[in-house]
């Protein structure tokens, strides 16, 4: 195997983006997918995010907090902030935007009836809600973009949010490169995991890249915050004043 370069983003595609497949392998590789995000810890980036948002005392009081997430997958994201939103007595309207028409699917068939998340097939720029949005999040999508495409995304949110935006994504290095070959090919994950989730390390960012596109899509460099996570997570917060 040719040795890796880390010092730049990968451009090699991923089979979820390239692949055309049936519903049952999309759910199967999204159900997975979910279990990886469980043991390495995924949401909790997000969600020490939001209980800032709630200590700093910026969130809505007297309607729901809108939140859109955006390449939602397999709608875990959601799911943990309704989870959050109920135990802190706080009225969401939780939106999950995937391009994948299986995935609106899959979500709803792995949410409880009757919470107040719908699931859109749609492209992201294309999704405008009439009432506007409060919070833009994303877990490890945006390393499927280009940089062209991810300096749009951010350019997007930061017109878009009305309280802020939170992206979490991996880290490119090639410790993490190296242990998730191995580990998901002995975990017998589905193949698209086992495939691409090396892939999307090597895809991913290095906090030098976020501080260039960020500048790039014309946000100030101190307008959002770049935070490393354990283990080997680079997630960026922006919260309006």
């Amino acid at each position: 195997m040719a040795a890796l370069d880390f010092s730049s983003r990968s451009s090699t595609p991923e089979l979820m983006d390239t692949e055309v497949t049936g519903f049952d392998e999309f759910r199967d590789c999204l159900a997975d997918l979910e279990r990886v995000n469980l043991w390495t810890m995924t949401y909790r980036p997000m969600m020490a995010f939001m209980d800032r948002l709630l200590a700093a005392g910026v969130l809505p009081k007297d309607r729901p907090l809108v939140v859109v997430d955006v390449g939602s997958g397999y709608g875990g994201m959601l799911r943990k902030i309704d989870d959050w939103a109920a135990k802190h007595g706080i009225s969401v309207d939780l939106t999950g935007v995937d391009l994948n028409p299986w995935s609106a699917a899959a979500s709803a068939a792995a949410t409880t009836p009757g919470r107040p998340i719908r699931w859109v097939t749609a492209s992201l720029f294309d999704y405008a809600p009439t009432g506007g949005i409060d919070l833009i999040v994303s877990s490890q999508f945006t390393h499927h973009l280009d940089d062209d495409g991810l300096v749009r995304f951010l350019a997007w949110m930061e017109d878009t949010a009305r309280l802020g935006w939170f992206v979490s994504d991996l880290h490119r290095h090639k410790l993490p490169y190296h242990f998730f070959r191995i580990w998901s090919r002995l975990a017998r994950w589905h193949r698209f995991v086992q495939h691409d989730g090396p892939i999307s390390i090597a895809r991913s960012f290095v906090a030098a890249d976020w501080r260039r596109l960020i500048a790039r899509a014309g946000i100030a460099p101190n307008a959002a915050k770049i935070e490393w996570w354990t283990p080997f997570r680079l997630c960026v917060a922006r919260v309006r004043a």
